[in-house]
């Protein structure tokens, strides 16, 4: 378990009066975090960038834990069993819906076992391959993929996670037959693309774009809906396929357990809204291929993320994901 505090001093936020009243009494200790993402991956880095701003608007220390497993089940798990006090908090992303879509059978429900706080940043997977491969486009990768049938592998960060259903759709929408490596994390995804165990990847934008930056990797799509700033050259997958599944954005969003009181929540929420108001928390974020992904309140994130289950289930049917 990799763990950090972001110790910082008290600070008095222009809240709304229900929020201004739960700030009187909360937080009075270091609020936990619990990230499901390896040290070092794109969410994660998100979350540290963002965790002395959060913590300067929260008026206390956040402790960020990293409890990596089972493609985010066992954080979430984890974090549905604490006290409803907002002391601790999960940093889920729509791989937390995913989850319990392909394993209805887990000990938590994403909708009924959390009350959200807030949207945090999207970001689009960008299709990444070996900077020495031999596609130069993915017109390219797919016409030899379909030359050779079950010859190629792709590798994703678990079962269920973004970059495996956007390597799974991009199988099903192009008519490939190609085997999915799960990894142990996100952060594996370029050493097995520069070991030759995989082929291809769709690792989240603030993974992937430091690794095309660097010249290891090379993008040959990416799942927004727009073309990336960052990658203005890249093409977006739905250019290619046609079809608005090809559009995957992954996204990052702070719950706490359910019960938690109302007070608690919007005074999170304060916090958030000052956090990714933050000009420099913005720049971080965007430099990296994220977008900050603010909610207008809480029970707009709650819409949001009902939205999404239903989204993204639709999306497992297409790509023909199991949990096995």
């Amino acid at each position: 378990m990799q763990r950090r505090h972001f110790c910082l001093g008290a600070s008095s936020l222009a809240l709304g009066p229900l929020a201004a009243r739960a700030a009187e009494a909360f937080p009075t200790k270091p609020v936990r975090i619990i990230s499901p993402y390896a040290a070092g991956g794109g969410p994660d880095v998100q979350l540290r960038q963002a965790g002395p701003a959060l913590g300067e608007a929260l008026g206390q220390p956040i402790v960020i834990e990293n409890k990596v497993g089972a493609a985010g089940v066992l954080a979430a798990q984890y974090v549905a069993q604490q006290a409803p006090d907002g002391y601790t908090l999960l940093m889920g992303s729509n791989t937390h819906l995913i989850q319990k879509i392909l394993q209805p059978d887990l000990k938590f429900d994403p909708l009924a076992d959390f009350a959200p706080v807030s949207n945090f940043a999207a970001s689009p997977t960008v299709l990444v391959v070996r900077a020495d491969a031999p596609w130069q486009r993915l017109e390219d990768l797919i016409a030899d993929l379909k030359a050779r049938p079950g010859q190629a592998n792709y590798g994703s960060g678990g079962i269920g996670t973004s970059a495996h259903l956007a390597g799974a759709t991009l199988a099903s929408l192009a008519g490939l037959k190609v085997t999915h490596i799960p990894l142990k994390g996100s952060v594996e995804i370029a050493a097995s693309l520069l070991r030759g165990d995989t082929q291809y990847a769709f690792p989240v934008a603030g993974t992937g774009i430091p690794q095309v930056k660097g010249g290891k990797l090379r993008a040959l799509a990416v799942t927004s809906r727009q073309r990336l700033a960052q990658l203005p050259d890249v093409p977006t997958l739905h250019e290619r396929l046609k079809n608005e599944l090809a559009v995957q954005e992954s996204w990052f969003g702070v719950w706490a357990p359910a019960k938690t009181p109302p007070a608690v929540v919007a005074a999170l929420h304060a916090g958030a809204t000052r956090t990714l108001k933050t000009p420099s928390i913005q720049a971080a974020f965007e430099a990296a291929g994220n977008t900050a992904a603010l909610s207008e309140s809480p029970q707009a994130f709650a819409e949001f993320v009902r939205s999404e289950n239903r989204k993204w289930a639709e999306i497992v049917k297409l790509a023909g994901v199991s949990a096995s």
